[in-house]
């Protein structure tokens, strides 16, 4: 196949400046409008790929070095990026966005024309939440259960609008399409346009008897218990997703829960990553001649053995006792920091044998 020149397409030099490559467009789009008298589908999608092409700065490298655009698509299979093109700018030279008394919106027009949709399903509103977890429940995980208000399925008629067990019938309205169709008139010619149908909500079915719970719609608001669950190792801030968690809307997708964890600070511990670090403070003796010490930690006490001549601020390795992953399962390990604690006053006697220290130049 013949590799298409789309200077020549538009009119324009190599060497043709942004505002010269959509001026072109602009003039040649509305001139081959297939709707418009003496239009040509065939030609207006030919001038719409090579806009897309050259309205880009990157494809318009590639194209102009190689002859072809790599890693964007190809256009012509069921849409062209139109380079960031503001058709609002059509207003200009007489391209008005009222045109005898009908709005006409130009995305709408793009979008069926190139085998797009405008038209987006409907989805109900996002909710954020914070929650507050403790320390210990930040590494080990924990579910929480929140009541929260919203909209939401219906519990009488668990979402269906009828009451009891009324039957469905086809909705009067669309006829059981679930959307209606509307003229609209442009200068380009009449359009037809689709919408969610108000009556079944795109639905295509109504009740033949309406619940009175929610009259019919699917929806009410009420308060809804949501169960939270807080993964082990979760970060301060770190947020939570829960898909469909949010509001409900007739006919359409429920929006989402957003849950921000905030952590409780702790006295005792604090986090490096995978590892959780506490301070112990021990007697000058026992950093000198070693000791055992019950220490506390997140799983309960164990016993941990203090080597003798132990540095102030060194750290004692608890294996396994720090933050689990999730990811394989493993756990980080928990760092005790040894802080020795000096003695205010000194009896004579230990002031003697400190004596015996220094002589012996300890």
């Amino acid at each position: 196949m013949a590799q298409k020149d789309y200077y020549k397409i538009l009119g324009v030099e190599r060497t043709a400046s942004k505002d010269d490559i959509k001026k072109a467009f602009r003039t040649l789009a509305h001139r081959y409008h297939p709707d418009k008298t003496g239009g040509d589908e065939a030609r207006f999608k030919e001038i719409g790929e090579a806009y897309s092409i050259l309205s880009d700065e990157r494809k318009r490298a590639e194209y102009d070095a190689y002859g072809t655009t790599f890693g964007g698509g190809a256009p012509g299979h069921g849409g062209f990026d139109f380079g960031g093109f503001d058709f609002s700018n059509f207003a200009q030279g007489g391209f008005g966005q009222h045109m005898h008394g009908a709005e006409f919106d130009l995305g709408d027009l793009f979008g069926d024309l190139f085998g797009g949709t405008h038209r987006k399903g409907r989805r109900g509103r996002d909710i954020s939440i914070d929650i507050e977890v403790s320390f210990k429940e930040s590494i080990f995980g924990i579910e929480r259960r929140v009541l929260l208000m919203k909209v939401g399925t219906c519990p009488t008629c668990r979402g269906s609008g009828a009451q009891g067990s009324s039957d469905l019938v086809t909705c009067g309205t669309c006829n059981g399409a679930g959307n209606v169709h509307e003229a609209k008139r442009t200068m380009f010619g009449t359009f037809s346009t689709a919408r969610v149908c108000d009556a079944c909500h795109g639905r295509g079915k109504v009740p033949k008897e309406r619940c009175k719970a929610c009259g019919g719609v699917g929806v009410t608001r009420h308060e809804e218990e949501m169960a939270i669950a807080v993964p082990a190792g979760i970060e301060d801030g770190e947020m939570i997703r829960l898909t469909g968690g949010g509001e409900a809307t007739p006919g359409g997708t429920s929006g989402d829960l957003y849950v921000k964890v905030h952590v409780k600070a702790d006295t005792r511990y604090r986090k490096e990553g995978a590892d959780i670090v506490m301070p112990l403070s021990i007697k000058l003796t026992e950093a000198l001649l070693g000791a055992t010490r019950a220490v506390e930690t997140l799983d309960g006490e164990v016993s941990l053995k203090v080597p003798a001549g132990v540095s102030f601020g060194e750290r004692l390795r608890l294996k396994g006792k720090g933050v689990p992953q999730r990811r394989g399962g493993t756990r980080g390990d928990l760092y005790v920091e040894v802080q020795i604690k000096l003695p205010n006053k000194l009896s004579k006697r230990a002031r003697d044998a400190l004596t015996v220290l220094v002589d012996e130049g300890v």
